[in-house]
């Protein structure tokens, strides 16, 4: 494989996903891809793999998007974690809070907190909501807490004491008596520095639950790309790795190694980043992102840029660390299609994976979705992955029609995948609606840009239906998380919890003065973490805060340039009326919690992606290699567009083009649906 020059390391992103790995890297000012099968009970091994295929004998800088963290977290397979609380509190991982997920059902089972009562300890300190220390602990009580947790077994330790955010004394003198027990220790004054006990034990909880499972993993990555051979091989120069963070920024692999909560969205967020950037690459700057892999599809919405929120809920748990809004739900190209106990067709949560797959993959006993659309004339069985795997339509026929046969259905195939087809597209209407329509956003203001192997498949008939005017396919749709990963910051963040009541300020001048002082801090405490990591050019600072009505118990995030106090008070008004429809501009605001974010801007710089075709030149109506689609040329539905790592369905009646950035565009406007009534026939009857 042609080489860049030795002086510049080849940067390699590589997602791993349930079912494929993808990976992406810039050659000579062009994007190039590959996927190759994920190995779930090793991931590294796929990603060694792909190193090797790729790098050659060069160097090369590894950016990593994992989904290590989030299964570990769905399966309960993390570290025996010791909590460590204040005296009175070992229970509020348990108790959390009174809101019930669902409020109608009396069976519902709450999810167990990740660290049993057995391993909760409590130490005899006090710090109060202004920092004023009230109790010091005892110095002869934390030896005897470190040999209780000695003996107990625990691979980790949590210490989240009640007001640490405001002084961190008691937390550090805790730390400084569990240090000799060898044990990774994630303390809530380095994680969380901010308010509300229950978060902020729940997010240090998950990390310490993760790190051992994490540093074990991202060790063995480096231990197998240690054996990767490089050109100064002979070089005892280890690869550079960064991972993908939640809040869509990479950060180097010791941070995540020492902070894994910080990566539970790893992969999602490197597709959400990917779709903003290819998206404004065609200039629409206010797009749904619609992410449908092989085991879930995650979508989320972007208007302008990117923007983490503060909290989120992984596997029934909170987590308070910035994160892209991302839904997921169990709705993927191997989901499983089933007959529930009264008949009913379900579709999803659970999926076919990466083993044994769909049935078209040679292995699959069970009908998915990427079955049916298969049945449907979707794929074209010769051109998936450019023709270097064929799906089996014979053995998914005949399959297929033996297992409803068993389910003593007398469905005939075609209208079966179609019911398939359905199902799914219902599910995933409803995640796109959480993170628009119900959030107070026209979704006829917007793009649905699809991407994910299975995400041009459906999102015609998705966008139809939610009024959503366009859909944008963009250049590798496949491996569009691998490109958002590439094409990310470097970027840490930062945040203080301080409870400042506007009104109740002298004046404006000193509260700002308050403000830019703490604000000094967390940029100071970003500029020696960015020089730690050896990061020397200037970084980008920008800060924010948490504002909300006093009384209330929630707060919005909105921008604080200038540090303008009358600025962020009327943003926080004009977001909440755009959030929940109304504002009370009389009432006292309070400043809750400041944040700042520290970006090293990413290296990747123009290109040209990579014109891959896929597969055997089709032979059939209306169906195209996208590599021969010429650009701002008009095409009509009904169609199908194949390339290397997706395939997009077009039904009757919409238009579609290739723009000068690349993207697939695909006009839905003009579609008449006349009582939502889909095209779903064959395409086979087309051609």
């Amino acid at each position: 494989m042609t080489r860049p020059s030795p002086s510049q390391p080849l940067r390699i992103a590589i997602d791993t996903g349930g079912t494929f790995t993808d990976c992406v890297w810039l050659e000579r000012g062009r994007l190039r891809l590959l996927k190759i099968f994920s190995t779930p009970a090793d991931p590294s091994l796929a990603i060694a793999e792909a190193v090797r295929k790729i790098a050659g004998d060069g160097d090369f800088i590894l950016l990593h998007g994992t989904t290590v963290g989030t299964n570990a977290l769905l399966e309960r397979k993390g570290a025996r974690v010791a909590f460590v609380t204040t005296k009175g509190f070992a229970d509020v991982i348990e108790i959390g809070r009174q809101a019930r997920p669902k409020l109608y059902d009396f069976f519902f089972d709450r999810v167990p907190p990740l660290v049993p009562a057995e391993l909760r300890f409590e130490v005899a300190e006090r710090t109060d909501c202004q920092g004023t220390i009230l109790q010091v602990p005892d110095a002869r009580a934390l030896t005897e807490l470190a040999y209780s947790i000695e003996k107990s077994g625990a691979e980790a330790v949590a210490v989240s004491l009640l007001f640490s955010f405001a002084n961190r004394s008691n937390e550090k003198a805790v730390a400084g008596a569990l240090e000799a027990l060898g044990l990774p220790l994630s303390l809530s004054h380095k994680i969380l520095p901010e308010f509300r006990e229950y978060e902020r034990a729940s997010t240090v909880v998950m990390n310490a639950y993760l790190q051992p499972v994490m540093q074990r993993y991202l060790g063995l990555i480096q231990q197998r790309l240690s054996g990767v051979e490089t050109s100064s091989a002979k070089s005892a120069n280890q690869p550079r790795i960064f991972v993908m963070q939640s809040s869509g920024g990479i950060t180097a692999v010791e941070s995540a190694a020492r902070e894994p909560v910080r990566t539970v969205l790893s992969g999602p967020a490197g597709g959400v980043i990917g779709a903003a950037a290819m998206a404004r690459r065609s200039g629409f700057g206010r797009i749904i992102g619609f992410d449908m892999g092989g085991t879930s599809t995650d979508v989320s919405l972007v208007d302008g840029e990117p923007r983490p929120a503060t909290e989120g809920m992984v596997a029934g748990l909170p987590v308070r660390v910035p994160m892209l809004d991302i839904h997921t739900v169990g709705a993927g190209g191997g989901s499983l299609a089933r007959f529930d106990s009264a008949g009913a067709l379900r579709v999803g949560p659970e999926s076919a994976g990466a083993d044994p797959g769909p049935i078209c993959y040679g292995r699959g006993q069970l009908p998915t979705v990427t079955d049916a659309n298969l049945l449907l004339g979707r794929i074209i069985p010769e051109q998936f992955l450019g023709g270097d795997f064929s799906l089996d339509l014979e053995r998914t026929r005949k399959i297929t029609a033996a297992w409803l046969a068993r389910q003593r259905q007398r469905l005939p195939l075609e209208a079966f995948a179609e019911g398939v087809i359905r199902v799914v597209n219902a599910n995933m209407e409803k995640a796109i609606r959480v993170v628009s329509i119900e959030r107070g956003y026209d979704t006829r203001e917007f793009t649905l840009v699809a991407f994910g192997g299975a995400g041009g498949l459906h999102a015609c008939e998705l966008a139809a239906g939610l009024g959503i005017p366009r859909v944008l396919v963009p250049p590798l749709p496949g491996a569009l998380s691998a490109y958002g990963i590439l094409a990310s910051d470097v970027v840490k963040d930062y945040s203080r919890t301080v409870l400042w009541s506007v009104a109740r300020q002298e004046s404006s001048s000193d509260l700002k003065k308050k403000l830019r002082a703490e604000f000094n801090e967390l940029e100071a405490a970003a500029r020696r973490d960015f020089m730690a990591e050896g990061w020397k050019k200037a970084i980008q600072l920008r800060h924010s805060a948490d504002l909300r009505y006093q009384g209330q118990g929630y707060e919005l995030n909105v921008p604080a340039p200038g540090f303008n106090i009358s600025a962020l008070t009327e943003s926080f008004h004009r977001e909440h009326r755009r959030r929940y429809g109304y504002s009370h501009p009389e009432r006292e605001v309070e400043i809750v919690t400041l944040r700042l974010r520290a970006a090293q801007p990413s290296q990747l710089s123009s290109f040209k992606t990579e014109e891959r075709d896929a597969g055997r030149a089709a032979k059939k109506k209306n169906v195209f290699q996208r590599a021969s689609l010429k650009k701002n040329r008009t095409y009509r539905g009904p169609a199908v567009v194949t390339e290397y790592s997706a395939t997009a369905y077009i039904p009757s009646g919409m238009k579609f083009h290739v723009d000068a950035a690349g993207s697939l565009v695909v006009e839905i406007r003009k579609f008449e649906v006349g009582n939502k009534k889909y095209d779903l026939r064959p395409l086979t009857s087309y051609f």
